[in-house]
């Protein structure tokens, strides 16, 4: 950022959360962001309080609040709250005309069409996993995807998601995401959560998901492509979620100033459109 630029006002919907605070802190050290406001569900216990002080970084200055004040204006939002949190902060980007980069997963089928519908009248990213590591991963499994699905033999796609103890979704909304690129390329019309009993021999038109939640696990993907003779593994692992919350700035830095739409991690990290669309 040049001396003379503004920094980029930048609101958190999610700000008490574990990444919400990570994004205060990591935005504090980048010059290129100034803390608007930050959001939380109403009743949180933690409304009131610095966002800076929750987030571990000293006084910032700014109050943690349950609703997104009139006088604050921000240039764009990052959301990583719960589906409701972000159809609440979705409305107010709407009324405003406010870029948003939304994070949040286990939306259901319309909550998913309403955050989709919003990139006609605002600047969007939404997507399920902020790493920039994941999003590369997304590319690779296209790209193996594509080349694999001529093998002669047939080719057995698994996804093993590991998550901390916390976490309420399962499959991960990433493991969703690298099974809908693979069905993408490969054409599978099965998606299996897990399997018991005596499910048989396995189909070829399926994709397996298997999830595990241990200790303070952030994020772990194993894609495993098997064949006769021989396997593929592609693994992407997160060390700490400082991974997501880069991902997350460096997403709303993009998307300030872009016209209405809906754009993706891909576009953020110049890998251009995926050519089936998803």
């Amino acid at each position: 950022m040049n001396e003379t630029e503004r920094p980029i006002r930048l609101l958190v919907n999610g700000a008490a959360g574990r990444m919400g605070q990570r994004i205060v802190a990591l935005a504090s050290t980048d010059r290129a962001f100034r803390l608007a406001a930050a959001v939380d569900a109403p009743g949180h216990p933690a409304v009131g309080r610095d966002a800076g002080e929750l987030a571990g970084i000293g006084t910032a200055g700014v109050v943690l609040q349950a609703e997104v004040p009139d006088e604050v204006h921000a240039d764009v939002v990052i959301d990583f709250s719960t589906p409701a949190g972000l159809l609440r902060i979705l409305e107010v980007c709407l009324r405003r005309g406010w870029p948003l980069v939304a994070a949040t997963t286990g939306l259901e089928p319309e909550q998913r069409q309403q955050v989709e519908a919003a990139a006609e009248r605002i600047p969007l990213i939404w997507a399920p996993n902020m790493s920039l590591a994941v999003n590369v991963g997304f590319h690779l499994a296209r790209e193996a995807a594509r080349w694999l699905k001529a093998v002669p033999s047939g080719v057995d796609v698994e996804i093993i998601e590991r998550h901390h103890r916390f976490k309420v979704d399962a499959p991960s909304g990433t493991a969703l995401r690298f099974g809908e690129i693979i069905a993408g390329q490969m054409g599978q019309t099965r998606h299996v959560h897990g399997r018991h009993g005596r499910p048989g021999p396995r189909p070829r038109d399926e994709i397996g998901y298997h999830a595990l939640r241990v200790g303070d696990n952030v994020g772990e993907h194993t894609i495993v492509f098997g064949m006769i003779g021989e396997t593929l593994e592609l693994t992407v692992r997160g060390h700490t979620r400082d991974s997501y919350a880069y991902g997350a700035l460096a997403a709303a830095k993009f998307l300030v100033g872009k016209p209405p739409g809906r754009y993706t991690m891909d576009d953020v990290l110049g890998l251009g459109r995926a050519s089936d669309g998803v």
